[in-house]
């Protein structure tokens, strides 16, 4: 009892991080669930079966809210669904001793992306304007797909990245269609695990709990989404993948204590700088934000000396409105 209830507040710290960001469900949960003991191919499993309840809930909600471009759900979903079926096979067939490196490199490898995205970009997005085409579409969903079962996430993190810095579809509809078509390929890993590892070899337990968990919690992710800047919380969420799976590498590896310590104590300290230079980063653009509008209210001249001051707008600073995942 009190494992699960251990993995319902995983799957609500999940997704917490997934609901404000459009991704990193997967990818965490698996993440601490490896890092708890549980082999890699039961915990993406376990994952895969909570995923089907958590991304129809979202998908239904994003579709209500005109998020989705079925266009994009069409093309990406099934070949999405055959390679997490083919990923969930593959790393069924793996050796627990064999699959805790690759997983773990996978991971770690997804971890640093995010970090990236969110503290090197600041989360910035660019503006739509087109169509995109099949051909980058199929290929996408074979590759996130497989990266979404061998990792036990990654289809956000590789989806919604690669489909906003295409550049071709509107932000919203991005994070609403990449969520919405995860149903799908949740489906595919789902069964691809049932092939590999059997119904007895999946505990049904786990992925209740981590399924109770992220239902749970889904409206207060959703307020947060509006409350805490996507670059803060992108950049708490990559570090917590990146310091849990390099330890889980280090251990595997048999690393000693005295050089296991010393890293995993830098990460962490990398980390929590990175949390607070995004803190930091996110009150500039928002003293800059009021300075503008303050200065809007007022009017152009100033009412000291009689001279005209230009006040840059929002567009000519680039951090401002951080956009959100």
């Amino acid at each position: 009892m009190k494992t699960l209830i251990v993995l319902g507040v995983v799957g609500a710290i999940a997704q917490l991080i997934d609901g404000s960001l459009g991704m990193a469900y997967g990818v965490t949960s698996t993440t601490l669930l490896v890092a708890a003991g549980i082999a890699p191919a039961a915990a993406s499993a376990s994952v895969h079966f909570a995923e089907i309840g958590t991304t129809l809930a979202s998908g239904i909600s994003h579709h209500k809210l005109g998020n989705v471009d079925w266009r994009i759900v069409r093309i990406l979903a099934v070949p999405g669904a055959i390679g997490a079926f083919a990923g969930a096979t593959v790393l069924s067939s793996l050796p627990a001793d064999a699959a805790t490196p690759v997983v773990g490199a996978i991971l770690l490898a997804l971890g640093l992306y995010v970090l990236y995205r969110f503290l090197a970009l600041g989360g910035r997005r660019p503006e739509f304007r087109g169509r995109v085409r099949t051909g980058f579409l199929v290929p996408l969903g074979l590759v996130g797909g497989t990266l979404d079962s061998l990792g036990g996430g990654g289809w956000g993190p590789v989806g919604t990245t690669s489909l906003l810095s295409s550049g071709r579809v509107e932000p919203r509809k991005v994070v609403g269609s990449i969520d919405t078509s995860e149903f799908v390929v949740a489906v595919g890993g789902s069964l691809g695990f049932l092939v590999g590892l059997g119904a007895a070899g999946i505990n049904w337990g786990y992925a209740a709990a981590l399924l109770i968990g992220g239902v749970l919690v889904a409206p207060l992710a959703a307020w947060l989404v509006k409350h805490l800047p996507a670059r803060v919380l992108g950049t708490a969420a990559g570090g917590l993948i990146v310091v849990t799976n390099s330890r889980t590498l280090l251990l595997w590896a048999d690393a000693p204590a005295s050089v296991v310590t010393p890293i995993l104590v830098a990460l962490a300290a990398a980390w929590v700088a990175g949390i607070v230079w995004a803190v930091r980063a996110e009150r500039r653009v928002r003293d800059r934000g009021d300075v503008v509008r303050g200065a809007g209210d007022r009017g152009d001249d100033d009412a000291v000396d009689g001279t005209t001051t230009t006040v840059a707008g929002p567009a000519a600073d680039e951090e401002t409105d951080p956009a959100r995942a």
